[in-house]
């Protein structure tokens, strides 16, 4: 197992308890040893806290592990910047459901101190890069772990698009916009649409049409090293919008395509060895363990 060493600190701005639990985590990983790093925006939340401060991008190069306290949504921000340096990710839940984050601030230091012991699994779990072109010209790009988003912005008109696998038509379709998600995502927006649920190990991607005009539009479940071309229709009123695991957006025009593939690099998501992806979707989604007598 890993030695963390140097360990960066990531928190959702806005919520004091966060900051309550990064008072925690920080002192808690001072006292056992370790360098502490904390990320320039969560610094200002900790005055008189004496420890280095850096970037996100740097945090990825000078850090042995990583500790985001927040919500899922805190986590898929630091996914999209860290992956590429190969830096493990764990996650400490302050905020919702916690999918990806899902150590509880009751259990902070014991699970961490765990992790930190060498007692720790760990799961690669890939993204998705977008690009959005019009003509030859790249309009904007971004990376996505939980999901790609076609959709009608603030307009509440229908998009008019074709899809395309691996450079084979799809089909030509009329809807609200297409939700393009990865296992990981297919608990999150995908799963709101009528998606399936995706074992975080499966090598695919799902295709989630949004209000689609033809009822016989179901989602469809591809191989993840698929090449997915979705290209807006020149004849549709609207400018839509490509959105980036709800974070990052990207305007369209009619006429413009956005090629979506895999990322070459994973995120390294770090669990307690007692993680068990069936019992977080018993607690999170309240499914039933057993038959009642």
């Amino acid at each position: 197992m890993e030695q963390f060493r140097n360990i960066g600190l990531i928190g959702r701005l806005g919520s004091g308890r966060v900051v309550d639990t990064l008072k925690r985590l920080r002192r808690f990983l001072v006292d056992s040893g370790h360098s502490v790093i904390l990320e320039d925006s969560v610094a200002d939340l900790l005055p008189g806290h004496q420890l280095q401060v850096c970037s996100r991008k740097m945090m990825g190069e000078i850090c042995d592990l990583v500790i985001v306290v927040g919500g899922d949504g805190s986590l898929l921000g630091a996914a999209r910047a860290l992956c590429r340096y190969n830096v493990p990710v764990l996650g400490v839940n302050r905020g919702g459901l916690g999918f990806l984050t899902d150590i509880s601030p009751d259990e902070l230091e014991s699970r961490v101190g765990e992790v930190l012991a060498g007692q720790y699994l760990v799961e690669n779990r890939f993204l998705l890069d977008a690009f959005v072109r019009r003509g030859d010209e790249q309009l904007g790009t971004s990376e996505a772990l939980n999901d790609v988003v076609l959709h009608p912005g603030k307009s509440a008109r229908m998009i008019e698009f074709e899809l395309y696998v691996d450079g084979q038509i799809v089909y030509s379709q009329k809807s609200d916009g297409l939700i393009v998600a990865t296992p990981t995502g297919s608990t999150a927006y995908a799963l709101s649409a009528g998606g399936p649920i995706m074992h975080p190990k499966l090598d695919a991607v799902v295709l989630v049409p949004m209000f689609p005009h033809t009822l016989s539009s179901r989602p469809i479940v591809v191989d993840g090293n698929s090449e997915l071309k979705i290209i807006i229709s020149k004849q549709s009123g609207i400018y839509p919008q490509v959105s980036c695991d709800g974070q990052v957006h990207i305007a369209c025009a009619p006429g413009d395509s956005i090629t979506i593939r895999k990322k070459p690099q994973k995120l390294r998501l770090l669990h307690p060895l007692d993680h068990n992806f069936y019992a977080i979707c018993r607690s999170k989604l309240g499914w039933s363990s057993r038959l009642t007598e």
